[in-house]
């Protein structure tokens, strides 16, 4: 199955549709996005759709509503939800601006210090 976001005018994914593989072949029986997009604008009477990849295999992350979709970056990036956190421009998800400690311990993010603390267990 093929998976496309509806984008509001802003370009927020407001929905997610799920096609049909079938729908996106040509003649030749190759995918094409501009076939499944077709579909969705006939189908919902609404015109501006773009094409996610359940497995990340392309626009870097799987669209889920609330999603922008970035044009400059070709992707979709989920709403940043902690203040202060920077998007990685090669995954396009939001991270920390200190990395969290790699050795192997229980960490939570302290949004008031902006500093990961140790969680004590």
């Amino acid at each position: 199955m093929a998976h496309f976001a509806r984008l509001n005018n802003e370009n927020i994914v407001e929905d997610i549709v799920v096609v049909n593989n079938n729908v996106l072949l040509d003649e030749n029986g190759v995918e094409k996005e501009k076939l499944g997009i077709d579909f969705c604008r006939f189908l919902y009477n609404y015109d501006n759709f773009k094409q996610t990849s359940y497995n990340g295999n392309f626009r870097k992350n799987y669209a889920n509503i609330g999603y922008t979709y970035d044009e400059a970056r070709d992707a979709f990036i989920p709403p940043n939800r902690i203040k202060g956190w920077v998007l990685n421009e090669e995954t396009c998800l939001w991270e920390a601006p200190v990395p969290m400690p790699s050795d192997g311990k229980d960490y939570t993010w302290n949004q008031e210090s902006l500093e990961w603390e140790l969680i004590d267990l």
